[in-house]
């Protein structure tokens, strides 16, 4: 098979494994809380990748990371970024709000686009501000919707663009970088639970054996689709990579509506509506660009050459 066909069948694994976590969440709170279920993420999660990493032999940039406090901090500040992703997202999921998370990362490539404007004073080109301005009226429409704003979404987009943000300046790739995150929230991950489990507010151990499994598999549910993201990205061009990370929030909006049966008013679909037409126009605009860097330079004309006389 040629490497493009198996980035893509790796890419869309990746994808579809994240559009189906909001059937996984649901079957472990309740009786586990949003935390609970947060903490044992981390701890499960860290446990998946040092396995992965005794199996590739792959420490020495460990050594790196531990002499540069630079990275230590941009790890650290992206490490509570994507703690808050994950903490809002289980919270979506579980508590009758799976529609904001869909929300939330079609909006992600908006908000990236208006944090590079913002922060590394990026120039958008005519239809990036179209864009963005359509995302800024689909939630300014939702809003009005809701009576408050989408802050699920909302705190999600912005807590994961952050985060991209952040890990652009973080020289790991993404196992190594789950499994620095990982290890720097694993010792308050396990106070929290060994607290819970001492107290008698935590499940692991006093539930049943399903659901000490299902706890432990958020680890694998975590790292896996990484893994097979990592791949898909060595073997493919960033626009199809971009194109791919829309099949996990249509998965997410379709589990909302037919599975959950979510309420979506003529408002709400008129807001989602909105959110495709800026993601329409970005990803054209995507493609273009790419199109035009892809095409080869024009050959030089042939300098004239004077006839001898």
């Amino acid at each position: 098979m040629p490497d493009s066909n198996k980035g893509v069948l790796y890419g869309a694994s990746a994808y579809f494994l994240w559009g189906f976590l909001p059937l996984y969440w649901p079957l472990i709170t309740p009786p586990a809380t949003p935390t609970e279920a947060l903490f044992h993420r981390m701890i499960w999660s860290l446990v998946v990748v040092v396995g992965v990493l005794l199996v590739r032999r792959d420490w020495r940039w460990l050594d790196g990371l531990l002499r540069s406090p630079r990275q230590l901090l941009l790890l650290t500040a992206a490490t509570l970024l994507i703690t808050l992703n994950w903490g809002c997202f289980i919270i979506a999921v579980t508590s009758g709000h799976t529609l904001q998370s869909s929300l939330a990362y079609f909006m992600n490539p908006l908000v990236s686009v208006a944090l590079g404007m913002l922060v590394l004073r990026e120039r958008l080109s005519r239809a990036q501000w179209v864009a963005v301005a359509l995302g800024v009226v689909a939630v300014a429409v939702l809003a009005l919707d809701y009576d408050t704003p989408p802050w699920l979404a909302i705190a999600m987009a912005l807590a994961f663009a952050g985060y991209g943000l952040l890990k652009k300046s973080v020289r790991l790739d993404g196992v190594q970088s789950l499994a620095a995150e990982t290890a720097i929230m694993f010792l308050p991950g396990t106070a929290v639970v060994v607290y819970l489990e001492s107290t008698g507010s935590g499940t692991f151990l006093s539930v049943s054996p399903t659901h000490s499994l299902l706890l432990v598999g958020t680890g694998v549910l975590t790292a896996v689709p990484l893994m097979l993201f990592g791949a898909a990205a060595q073997r493919l061009p960033l626009s199809m990579v971009g194109l791919l990370q829309f099949i996990a929030p249509v998965m997410h909006f379709l589990i909302a509506w037919l599975v959950f049966g979510e309420e979506l008013s003529a408002v709400r679909w008129f807001g989602f509506v909105v959110v495709w037409a800026a993601l329409a126009v970005f990803v054209v605009d995507m493609l273009g660009r790419t199109r035009r860097a892809s095409r080869p330079p024009r050959a030089a004309a042939p300098e004239p050459t004077a006839e001898p006389g």
